[in-house]
Formats: C-alpha cells, structure tokens, sequence
C-alpha cells in the first residue's frame, strides 16, 4: 500500500465520512469504510504529533546559545 501525505490522508478520510454520513452503504461496506476511515485517522494524527515534536525540537534553544 502506498503511504499517503497527510493530505491525501484527510482528503480520503473526508470522503469515507460524507459516504457514511449519508447513510445508504450497504451494512459491510459501511463496516469497511468505517475501519479504513480508522486507520486514516490514526495515519493523520500520527503526523500531526511527529510535525509538533519537530517544531517543539525547532523552537527549544540550544544550551549554550542565546537568543538575539
């Protein structure tokens, strides 16, 4: 399987929640869609926490410099 950007990520989460949402997928293909929507989500909010560690690693000073 090809690993998604986070946006490609959220795009196809947001498709999965619009077909859901409207209610008219069979019983299984709900069921399907509903895991696959799972994994994206879990995909995109395991970017997000590696994006806000880099930036907490970015704006943590380095011992021994100081800011001007």
């Amino acid at each position: 399987m090809k690993t998604l950007s986070f946006e490609e990520s959220l795009t196809q989460l947001e498709t999965i929640v619009q077909r859901l949402e409207r209610g008219d997928l069979p019983l299984e293909d709900g069921l399907k869609a509903f895991e696959d929507g799972i994994k994206l989500s879990q995909s995109c909010q395991s970017k997000l926490d590696a994006c806000e560690k880099r930036i907490e690693e970015l704006a943590t000073p380095v011992a021994g410099t100081t800011a001007e």
